[in-house]
């Protein structure tokens, strides 16, 4: 569709007069081009301004202008060079740094000796060697990972799969000891793109605890005496977290390890991410009060599946109440505020619900 014919529309649709039309248009375009024209998720011809006049269209006239402000002002948009960043400082910056401190450690030694004599520097590739790197999700990127760190790590040691079966798990013992015999795994690093409230990753039910670390726990058991060393360690990554998941992690982590008691749970969880958003990232009645009243009016909740119930009574601000006027390029998050992602028919009372950025649902 001519982009500007439809950004005439939206103009109409806003009711701007010739200045402050001009001035938004300077700012659609940019962000059009440099950020939101990249979404994945759009409909075959159709781009970001499209599917903001489309969006706009569903609230009253009166209720335009606070929804455009959310977009305005408040909206975090990752787009794939970001991500892809994101995925290359993984190396780098944490593990890196985690195994030149285990270096450190074991020899006694500053962390910044390490590469100051050959005795430490052949430690640190021998544990390098011994770490697992397992993508939790298809978010992990393990393909941009593989390409940034061709020649440091091997294809041997990266695991495109959360479960592995026992076959597998001596297929990568026998590709570590093809030099060293009696070489066993000292770390492993769980790796994921981005995590919110925490509850995918480790919550309780009932008296049980789920998730993709319980599930891991379960499924390492039956190798831990012959494939890992003694101390070895667990560490989980997020190309992407919240404050609140920050620290809801860490305190999960140590209930699970106080329940199940030394040697029935992960003795010690190192958590890190790429970057952390802010703690007042979420919106709220402070900062936006009348976005949140649309959240309440145009609400259809028939998209409140089984697994959404998981984080909260209702989604009106997404899974977990997270409430985050969040976009990944490659799929909005649940934990985003429903209107921004949401599509619904309505009836019986109910909005239809018009998404902004459509988000591909992994559960129904």
């Amino acid at each position: 569709m001519n982009q500007d014919f439809i950004l005439g529309r939206l103009s109409e649709i806003m009711v701007w007069d010739t200045d402050r039309s001009r001035q938004e248009f300077d700012w659609l375009r940019l962000m059009s081009r440099m950020k939101y024209d990249g979404y994945q998720d759009f409909l075959a011809g159709m781009r970001f301004i499209e599917s903001l006049a489309d969006w706009l269209q569903q609230f009253a006239a009166n209720e335009r202008e606070a929804a455009y402000g959310l977009i305005r002002n408040s909206l975090i948009y990752i787009s794939t060079a970001e991500m892809n960043h994101l995925v290359e400082l993984f190396y780098p910056e944490t593990v890196q740094w985690r195994i030149q401190n285990a270096v450190a450690s074991r020899l006694g030694i500053p962390p910044y000796r390490v590469w100051a004599a050959d005795e430490s520097s052949q430690l640190y590739r021998k544990l390098l060697r011994q770490t697992l790197f397992v993508e939790l999700s298809d978010g992990a990127r393990i393909d941009v990972f593989r390409r940034a760190n061709a020649g440091t790590i091997s294809n041997e040691q990266v695991v495109t799969a959360p479960r592995i079966n026992r076959e597998k798990w001596d297929d990568l013992l026998d590709d570590l000891r093809a030099e060293d015999k009696t070489a066993q795994f000292s770390s492993i690093f769980l790796i994921d793109d981005f995590i919110a409230s925490g509850t995918t990753l480790l919550r309780k039910e009932g008296d049980n605890w789920k998730g993709k670390l319980a599930r891991f726990w379960k499924e390492v058991q039956e190798v831990l005496p012959t494939h890992f060393e003694s101390g070895w360690t667990l560490n989980v990554h997020h190309y992407i977290g919240t404050y609140r998941a920050q620290r809801v992690v860490q305190e999960r982590q140590r209930a699970a390890l106080a329940e199940h008691g030394k040697g029935n749970w992960f003795d010690s969880v190192h958590f890190s991410f790429g970057i952390v958003l802010p703690e007042g990232t979420p919106i709220d009645v402070k900062s936006h009060p009348d976005f949140l009243e649309l959240t309440m009016r145009y609400y259809d909740d028939i998209i409140e599946t089984k697994h959404m119930k998981l984080g909260c009574h209702d989604a009106r601000l997404g899974f977990g109440s997270c409430a985050l006027p969040l976009i990944l390029e490659h799929n909005t998050p649940n934990n985003s505020v429903a209107l921004l992602w949401a599509e619904t028919l309505g009836g019986e009372g109910k909005h239809a619900m018009r998404p902004l950025f459509r988000r591909r649902q992994r559960h129904v």
